[in-house]
């Protein structure tokens, strides 16, 4: 499942495309809107920046704003970057591989299920992106 600050991640960002072109948007003006903690929102937007997604200017007139295109940004970096592998264990992860404590990839059923499930849901995540999800 998608963590909160997963799902607060996109609602925010989807914020920031339909207010695209005005110029960069207020945190506090996010967090009104979309209902989210003013504190917790400023982790994730810094996550989000730090990650490339999003730009930030200071003083009067300043705020977050997106830095690429919503078609250029694919649901999977915002995911990775927020809560991490999309793969369901460790030891399929593309990006965050780790060999499971218990048991050996090769012989290993589940091993072989799980990359299929990750190649299906990176296929469609990686090809969806934050224009596909706002609204406008």
């Amino acid at each position: 499942m998608l963590s909160k600050k997963a799902q607060y991640a996109f609602h925010a960002l989807t914020y920031l495309v339909e207010k695209e072109g005005e110029g960069p948007v207020q945190i506090s003006n996010i967090a009104q809107e979309k209902g989210i903690s003013l504190k917790f929102l400023e982790i994730i937007l810094l996550e989000l920046k730090r990650g490339g997604i999003l730009g930030s200017k200071k003083g009067k007139g300043g705020g977050y704003y997106l830095i690429k295109s919503p078609k250029e940004v694919p649901l999977s970096k915002v995911i990775r970057l927020i809560d991490g592998p999309i793969a369901l264990l460790p030891c399929v992860s593309l990006n965050f591989y780790e060999p499971c404590e218990h048991c050996t990839e090769d012989g290993c059923g589940l091993n072989g299920v799980m990359a299929e499930v990750r190649d299906a849901t990176l296929l469609i995540l990686e090809r969806k992106t934050l224009a596909d999800i706002a609204k406008g």
